[in-house]
């Protein structure tokens, strides 16, 4: 054995060390490559009935148009006021029903408050699904078809959509509630009636205030394109306005559901802020 040093030419090369093994970078690509196929798949299937000369004239058009529109017919809104009036009452009034629903649904599919998990629990769930998967928009379809064009299609549609929303928010709430509020009352012999009243309802009340509000903050804007499909408020002038052409009107239109909307905002944001 020989106690001279391994000249550095004839050492073996320190490893390199990589971020990624080959194989996980083969897969990488490979999931690239699978992404950009979709993407192309997908553009594909959205242009195939593309009329593309259309397209090329948007700008032209939309530029026309956005002239039409300007100024806007500033003496049309005396016509608005009894629309917007409506559309008002109908997300306020949908709201309402809404709200009167969802409480006992919420109740029911909570899993601290059902009566059962196994059978009252999904059959809560499943109308809180069903209500949520139907845009307000179809069920004025749906209903004015049923009971005719008017407001009360659009209040039932407000009310219909907002029972999913409220009860899954709020049952979300129940399940979150401190629970040893729950068991004191309930140790003092209280019933059941009695634990939800003074155990359950003062902790969820904040939320509940909340949710409400919300939701007719959205419905204030949904019930404006609700007479776009016969069930009344502003969106039955702005179906008439489009149908004529008569742009500066659509602007009008335009300006009063922004106001609309911004000052339901701020309604709904102070009424939040007062309660939370």
């Amino acid at each position: 054995m020989t106690d001279r040093p391994i000249s550095p030419a004839t050492s073996p090369a320190p490893p390199v060390w990589h971020f990624r093994s080959r194989k996980q970078v083969l897969l990488r690509w490979l999931g690239w490559f699978a992404l950009v196929a979709l993407t192309v798949f997908c553009w594909q299937l959205m242009t195939r009935d593309t009329i593309w000369a259309f397209v090329s004239d948007a700008p032209a058009q939309a530029a026309d148009i956005g002239g039409r529109m300007f100024p806007p017919a500033w003496g049309y809104i005396s016509e608005l006021w009894e629309p917007l009036w409506d559309t008002i009452n109908i997300a306020t009034l949908g709201t309402l029903i809404g709200v009167a629903i969802a409480i006992p649904v919420a109740f029911l599919a909570a899993s601290n408050t059902t009566p059962s998990t196994r059978f009252v629990r999904p059959l809560a769930l499943l109308v809180i699904v069903a209500s949520r998967s139907i845009n307000s928009l179809i069920w004025a379809l749906l209903l004015v078809a049923v009971i005719g064009p008017g407001l009360l299609a659009g209040v039932i549609a407000i009310g219909l959509r907002s029972i999913g929303f409220v009860a899954k928010l709020l049952y979300e709430a129940i399940e979150e509630i401190d629970t040893s509020q729950v068991e004191a009352v309930r140790a003092t012999g209280a019933s059941g009636a009695q634990v939800i009243d003074y155990a359950i309802v003062p902790q969820i009340l904040p939320a509940f205030w909340g949710i409400s509000v919300f939701r007719w903050d959205i419905n204030i804007r949904e019930s404006t394109i609700l007479g776009l499909v016969g069930a009344g408020g502003l969106g039955l002038q702005l179906s008439a306005s489009l149908a004529t052409l008569a742009w500066n009107q659509v602007a009008m239109i335009f300006v009063v559901i922004l106001a609309t909307v911004v000052i339901s905002e701020w309604v709904s944001a102070r009424v939040r802020q007062a309660v939370i």
